[in-house]
C-alpha cells in the first residue's frame, strides 16, 4: 500500500545522515525496551514473529503516530495496532493504563473477545524468509526487465519510486516468503528474488547526477519489456 512508510527516493526529506561508527545500538535504554516489547507483541498478536504483518502495521499509521514520535516510538505504535487488531488489547487500554499511571483516574477497557480468525496460518513453514521452490527463475541475468506499475491495497515490498522503469537483473537471490501475503496470514508462497540494477536517471529523470541503484524484486513485481 501507498502511505507515509513509502518514503524512500521521495524528494523534502533532506539529506541522509550516516551513522557514527561509534553510534550505540540503543541511544537511550527506553529504546531497548520498545525493541523489546515490539518483538514481544508481534509474537502475541501472530502467533509467531511475522515481520511481513509488522511492517504493514506501520505502514497502517497516521502520519503522527509514524514521524512524531521517533523511530523506536513507530515500533511501539506498530505493535499497539498489532495487539488491538488481534483483540489482544482494546483499543485504548494502553492510553488509559499510562494516564492512570501517572495518577489520573481514567476507566480502563476490559478484555476483548479473542480473535482466533486474525492469523489463521501464523505458522511459518520453516526457519527464516529463505525457502526452496521447484520451479525455475522466469528471468535471466542481464535480461532487461520492468517493474510493475501497480499499487496494492495491502502489503508490497515494491518500493513506489521504481514502478513503471527498467532495470536489468543483475543476480538471483534465493527464493524467499513473499511479504505481499505473508502481511496478510495468507500463505508464504515463496518466490524467486531478483536484484535489479536501475540507473538513476531511468528512476528521476534526465536531471539526475549519474550513479545506479539495486532493488531486490520478488518476481511478481516483474515483467519482460516490450
Amino acid at each position: 500500500m501507498d502511505g507515509i512508510a513509502d518514503m524512500g527516493g521521495n524528494l523534502g526529506w533532506g539529506p541522509v545522515q550516516p551513522p557514527r561508527p561509534d553510534e550505540p545500538v540503543f541511544a537511550e535504554p527506553w529504546q531497548g525496551r520498545a525493541f523489546a516489547l515490539a518483538l514481544l507483541a508481534s509474537r502475541i498478536a501472530c502467533g509467531g514473529y511475522n515481520p511481513d504483518a509488522f511492517r504493514h502495521a506501520h505502514e497502517r499509521l497516521d502520519r503522527s503516530a509514524y514521524l512524531d514520535d521517533g523511530y523506536f516510538g513507530r515500533w511501539l505504535n506498530g505493535a499497539e495496532l498489532m495487539l488491538t487488531d488481534s483483540a489482544t488489547l482494546a483499543p485504548g487500554a494502553i492510553d488509559s493504563r499510562a494516564r492512570n499511571l501517572r495518577g489520573e483516574d481514567v476507566e480502563e477497557p476490559g478484555t476483548p473477545e479473542p480473535r482466533p480468525d486474525y492469523a489463521p496460518t501464523a505458522a511459518p513453514v520453516g526457519a527464516g524468509s529463505l525457502r526452496s521452490i521447484d520451479t525455475a527463475p522466469a528471468f535471466a541475468v542481464g535480461e532487461r526487465v520492468r517493474a510493475k506499475n501497480i499499487s496494492p491495497p495491502g502489503h508490497t515490498r515494491l518500493p513506489r519510486y521504481v514502478r513503471g522503469h527498467v532495470g536489468v537483473v543483475e543476480r538471483i537471490q534465493p527464493a524467499a516468503v513473499l511479504p505481499d501475503t505473508n502481511a496478510h496470514f495468507l500463505g508464504e508462497n515463496p518466490q524467486h528474488v531478483y536484484s535489479v540494477r536501475f540507473d538513476a536517471r531511468e528512476v528521476w529523470g534526465p536531471g539526475t547526477e549519474p550513479f545506479t541503484l539495486t532493488a531486490e524484486l520478488y518476481e511478481t513485481y516483474l515483467e519482460i519489456t516490450s
